[in-house]
């Protein structure tokens, strides 16, 4: 929805009850005088419940209903929901809701409390949503009539700080204001003080009642049933903006549309042929060719690029544009492009991946984006597993052409089929049905691909063997689960759970120390594992209590992981696969910037697994040595060197500093401190805990570059000429890489993490992941 648009409901298409909430009675009720209780019949405390009545033009419409007499919590807090009779489209201008307070304490009869209403559309016809504080008439019941003689609402002249305070209180509660978590937290707690303040001071003179009306997700515009038109704003002599509702506003115009058809006949296919681009539209259309996937073409863009599709048949870069401006609803237009298509240049594999983004709904579409995967190597595939198994949501069917190619590419690569099969495990445990049976059935075929497949000069059952080790895969980490439970339940410091866990490995789980057959390590799957070694293993000190586990291999060397277990990595997950494939294409531009993508892999949706890398953080170091460079030289003493270290290692740091420096700025990567920035031993920085991304902090004003002083003075400080290497590594590393860029967000495109971040996203935090567009402008 764009900016401009203005969506709403009528009333009279809602067919839903009307639907309410009484929350609860603020203010003291009167009390029963001593004569009234002294027979010992009566209660002196109030029993207390709520009648509503729903009045239509001043005339009671259905039956009236009650809350319960009971509480919960707090005395006279009921937190009843009421569902009357009447719906929604039966009402009219005038409907309203009469609320009245009734004590049943006496054994005579019920006695009034008081009264208010509360009329359902406002002045401007609009349907009122949300929580209301009305005022009761004490000794009065509800009144319906029109005008009605009890209002709920507080009169203008009567109203003060507390009723200016709720009335923002309301509006962001219904969204209009917008959310800010750091900041509302300090609101809130300042506007309850202002408000307690006020109440000491003025007094609590007034019996309110607190009721909430059902929300919708979009205003609700009063409309008569049968009626085509909205009923007329009284237009006044003031200077009152007036908001009128144009029924024909997201319409197509048939002129337009018929024009449009006009220009993209078949006839038209025999002209075009022979155009060519002037040289101002030539540069605009280069213009269109940089724009990022994610940005909409305009009607005069689209028709730019279908005028010269003849023209630009031997770019590879204009094609997914091209399919953009496609009208896949005119059959014989989508068969002119569908033609077009199979006589193009052939596109990379980034291209590749935005053809298979929920974007592109055709069968052969997607179909030919499969055939351009099937030229890249296994490497490259694995770069983009993550998103193509991601893109099996926007297939059409559960035996699709991408869901095929990936089961049959991964049945001859084992680190292929162990991805897959882990990625298609966490997929299944989605709450949403329809794509647990995608998954599932894709999971299926992997497996009996797997099964049957043999190739050639090897056993009739190496599919089966193949499948096995997987399994075991999955044996591993639910017995590392029941670990950390157990290790959970134990009393005591770090110390006491260390011990459990080294206890558990030597006696009731001893076959973990050695396995009956080697299994494959979850992170990197051509590593075989022997068994974990109990000495070497730990739990590091934190609310979760990850273990830290060292394996031993079949190649006689160790291993090291982390494993989580209450903790969703998922994002972790994609963030470092963010990393890694920038790496990649970094070092293919020859600019290695000494960056440490350790493996994640999450194995389902509270747990996962990380590649251990030995290293520690600035915080600890800034604590033991004082400074990073002191650090360093306990490794990398040169008394000749820079600051007292060699060449090689303050060139490494401050390359990684650079490339960390930039990733962090695309991605918008949030909460950074001393404690999740870490550095190896040979002057590699690298960053942790990514769980908070693109533009999300929950610090008030972050920095967009995460460069602290700390890495600053081991430069030499603000005015050392090495932090300008830094910079130059910057500038190299993000002007040399526009690639790098739009495959990241090609890659992005397609992926749930991105899409469910992207929507809410400021335009700022937006303009700065697509920086590349304007890359002079990002440093």
């Amino acid at each position: 929805m764009g900016g401009n648009e203005f969506r709403f409901f009528l009333s009279c298409d809602i067919n839903s009850p009307v639907a309410y909430r009484v929350d609860r009675l603020e203010g003291t009720p009167p009390k029963k005088s001593s004569s009234e209780s002294e027979n010992g019949l009566e209660s002196p405390i109030p029993e207390l419940y709520v009648e509503c009545a729903l009045y239509i033009d001043g005339n009671l419409f259905g039956l009236r209903t009650k809350t319960r007499l009971e509480s919960t919590g707090k005395p006279n807090n009921w937190n009843d929901f009421g569902t009357l009779t009447a719906k929604y489209r039966d009402l009219t201008a005038d409907a309203q809701l009469a609320f009245t307070v009734w004590d049943v304490s006496s054994s005579k009869q019920d006695v009034v409390v008081g009264g208010a209403t509360l009329r359902l559309f406002n002045s401007k016809k609009q349907l009122k949503t949300g929580q209301h504080k009305l005022r009761l008439w004490l000794g009065r019941e509800a009144d319906g009539s029109v005008p009605t003689t009890t209002p709920g609402k507080v009169p203008k002249h009567e109203r003060g700080e507390i009723e200016r305070l709720e009335k923002l209180e309301n509006k962001y509660e219904r969204g209009q204001i917008q959310h800010i978590q750091w900041l509302d937290e300090l609101t809130v707690k300042a506007v309850e003080e202002i408000k307690e303040r006020e109440r000491q001071r003025i007094g609590m003179s007034h019996l309110h009642l607190i009721v909430y009306l059902w929300p919708f997700e979009h205003p609700v515009r009063f409309q008569e049933l049968g009626a085509n038109y909205l009923l007329p704003s009284p237009i006044s002599s003031s200077n009152e903006l007036v908001r009128v509702w144009d029924p024909e506003v997201g319409r197509t115009n048939p002129c337009e549309n018929k024009q449009v058809k006009l220009a993209r006949s078949l006839t038209r296919g025999v002209i075009d042929r022979e155009l060519k681009p002037s040289s101002d539209e030539r540069k605009e259309i280069s213009k269109i060719l940089k724009y990022p996937p994610t940005r909409t073409l305009n009607g005069e863009e689209r028709q730019l690029l279908w005028n010269f599709r003849y023209y630009l048949v031997s770019d590879k870069r204009a094609l997914t544009k091209f399919l953009r401006c496609v009208e896949w609803s005119d059959a014989q237009e989508a068969r002119q492009a569908l033609n077009l298509m199979r006589q193009w240049a052939p596109i990379d594999t980034a291209d590749a991946l935005e053809l298979l983004s929920p974007v592109f709904d055709s069968e052969e579409v997607r179909a030919y984006a499969v055939k351009v995967l099937e030229r890249a190597e296994d490497e490259e595939l694995q770069c983009y597993l993550l998103q193509l198994v991601q893109a099996l949501r926007f297939e059409r069917s559960d035996k699709s052409y991408l869901s095929s190619f990936l089961v049959r590419r991964s049945a001859k690569n084992i680190v292929l089929a162990s991805f897959l099969r882990w990625y298609l495990m966490v997929e299944l445990l989605d709450p949403d049905p329809k794509y647990v049976k995608r998954f599932y059935s894709a999971y299926e075929n992997l497996e009996d691909y797997i099964l049957k497949y043999k190739p050639e000069g090897q056993e009739e059952d190496y599919g089966v063997k193949i499948w096995h080790s997987l399994v075991r895969q999955t044996e591993l980490t639910a017995q590392l689960c029941k670990i950390m439970k157990d290790v959970k339940n134990v009393r005591g410091g770090t110390q006491k759970k260390i011990e459990k866990l080294r206890q558990l490995l030597g006696g009731l789980l001893s076959e973990l120390t050695y396995f009956e057959e080697p299994i494959r390590l979850p992170l990197e799957p051509k590593i075989l594992l022997t068994g974990i070694i109990p000495s070497e293993s730990s739990i590091f000190k934190s609310a979760l209590h990850p273990l830290r586990l060292t394996f031993q291999t079949a190649q006689g060397g160790k291993w090291k992981v982390m494993f989580k277990k209450g903790d969703d990595i998922r994002q972790d997950q994609l963030v470092v696969q963010m990393v890694s494939l920038m790496d990649r294409l970094l070092k293919l531009e020859n600019l290695d910037l000494h960056l440490t993508p350790y493996r994640v892999l999450a194995t389902g949706h509270d747990e996962g697994m990380l590649e251990f890398v030995p290293s520690s953080s600035l915080a600890q170091i800034l604590s033991e040595h004082r400074s990073i460079i002191t650090y360093l030289q306990q490794f990398h003493l040169d008394e000749n060197g820079p600051f007292g270290i060699t060449a090689t290692c303050l060139e490494t740091f401050i390359k990684s500093c650079a490339g960390y420096c930039v990733i962090t700025y695309i991605l918008g990567v949030g909460d950074r401190h001393l404690d999740n920035l870490l550095l190896r031993d040979d002057g590699r920085l690298f960053h942790v805990d990514f769980g908070f991304i693109l533009g999300h902090d929950p610090k008030p004003f972050p920095p967009p570059m995460k460069l602290c002083k700390e890495m600053v003075e081991a430069m030499g400080g603000a005015e050392s000429s090495k932090k300008n290497f830094v910079w130059i590594w910057m500038t190299r590393s993000l002007f040399n890489s526009s690639s790098l860029l739009l495959m990241t967000v090609s890659v992005l495109c397609s992926h749930k993490w991105w899409r469910r971040f992207i929507d809410g996203l400021s335009t700022g935090d937006k303009d700065r992941i697509l920086c590349y567009n304007n890359r002079n402008s990002c440093l």
